[in-house]
C-alpha cells in the first residue's frame, strides 16, 4: 500500500523523545539516553503532543505514566524505531541486535542457584542485552521503575503489571545428620518442641505460626538464630546449629543435610515472573520476559 505522505505531520526526533521517554520512565532518565537537557527533552514530548492532537503522559506524583493514548502510540513508534535501528544497522553491517540493559529483581536463593545459567545462555543468544541482577528479599518497586522484570513467591495485586505464573515452590525442614542425632531423632512432630530452629529476622512470627499449624509446637525460645539472608540462613543450617527450611531442588542436592520432614510438600508456595507494562512497547524487556519465562521452570 502506498504511503500518503501528506498524512505524515510529525517529526520523528519528536517520537523518538516519547517513546525513549516512555521506555526509560522519567524525562531525566530520557534526556541521559538521548544525551539532550531535560527542557529540550520536554519540549520535543509536547511538540509531538501538539503535532497529534494527543496527550501522551500523565503526571502520577513526582513521576510519568503514559495514557492509554500513549500506551497504543508507543507500539507503531517502537516499529518506527526499530525500523531506523535497522537502517542504520544495515548501513554499518552489523546484525539486528536487541540492545540496552534490563534490570531483574529476584531473591538471594534465585539469584545464587537459578539465575546465573540461564543469564549466561540469554546472552550468549543476545550478546547486546546488558543483565542486572538486584539480589534481594524485599519486592522491588516495579511501578517506581526500581526493576524491569522481578521473580516473586507472591501474584501481584497491582492491576498495570504483567504476571505469569512460572511454578509451584515445594519445600520442607532440613538439618545435619549431627544435629538430629543429638535431638535424638524425633519422629512425631509433636517431639520437635525442645529443638533449634533457624528463624527469619522479618516475619518470623508467621512462621512460627506456619510451623505451629502443622503441628509442631515451638515458639520464640526455639529460636536461636534469625537471619534476613536466606544465603547465610543456609550456611547456618549446614553448620548444625538447628533445623531450617528449603526449597526441595536445593535442600536435596546438599550432601550435609538430609529431610527432617519426608513430605516435600510441607510447605507450598507459587513463583512469578513479573514486569511493568512498558513489556508491551519495549522489545528488550519482552525478550528478556519470555526468555526467562521458558527458562525458568521445575
Amino acid at each position: 500500500m502506498a504511503i500518503n505522505w501528506r498524512e505524515v505531520n510529525f517529526d520523528w526526533n519528536h517520537a523518538r523523545a516519547f517513546l525513549v521517554t516512555m521506555e526509560e520512565g522519567s524525562l531525566s532518565a530520557a534526556a541521559r539516553a538521548l544525551n539532550l537537557t531535560q527542557p529540550t527533552l520536554s519540549r520535543q514530548v509536547a511538540a509531538l503532543e501538539e503535532e497529534l492532537g494527543l496527550v501522551l503522559f500523565e503526571r502520577v506524583g513526582r513521576g510519568l505514566e503514559p495514557t492509554p493514548s500513549g500506551i497504543e502510540l508507543a507500539e507503531h513508534v517502537r516499529l518506527m524505531g526499530e525500523a531506523a535501528n535497522q537502517l542504520s544497522l544495515t548501513a554499518s553491517g552489523q546484525s539486528n541486535a536487541i540492545g540496552g540493559k534490563v534490570c531483574i529483581s529476584c531473591t538471594d536463593l534465585d539469584a545464587t542457584f537459578r539465575l546465573p545459567k540461564i543469564v549466561k545462555s540469554l546472552r550468549e543468544e543476545y550478546p547486546s542485552i546488558q543483565i542486572e541482577i538486584i539480589a534481594s528479599n524485599d519486592a522491588s518497586d516495579l511501578k517506581g521503575r526500581e526493576a524491569d522484570i522481578a521473580i516473586r513467591g507472591f501474584r501481584p495485586q497491582e492491576s498495570d503489571l504483567i504476571a505469569k505464573k512460572l511454578y509451584d515452590i515445594h519445600a520442607t525442614l532440613y538439618a545435619t545428620s549431627e544435629y538430629l542425632d543429638s535431638i535424638c531423632r524425633p519422629k512425631k512432630k509433636q517431639e520437635f518442641s525442645k529443638a533449634q530452629f533457624i528463624g527469619f529476622h522479618k516475619f518470623n512470627q508467621e512462621y512460627i505460626d506456619i510451623l505451629n499449624e502443622k503441628g509442631i509446637e515451638v515458639d520464640d525460645k526455639n529460636f536461636a538464630v534469625l537471619c534476613n539472608n536466606h544465603l547465610t540462613y543456609w550456611e547456618i543450617t549446614k553448620l548444625g546449629m538447628g533445623i531450617g527450611v528449603m526449597p526441595v531442588e536445593i535442600g536435596d542436592n546438599e550432601s550435609l543435610v538430609e529431610r527432617v520432614i519426608q513430605d516435600k510438600d510441607f510447605f507450598k508456595g507459587e513463583v512469578w515472573l513479573v514486569a511493568h507494562r512498558e513489556l508491551r512497547t519495549s522489545r528488550r524487556v519482552k525478550t528478556v520476559f519470555e526468555y526467562l519465562s521458558k527458562s525458568l521452570v521445575n
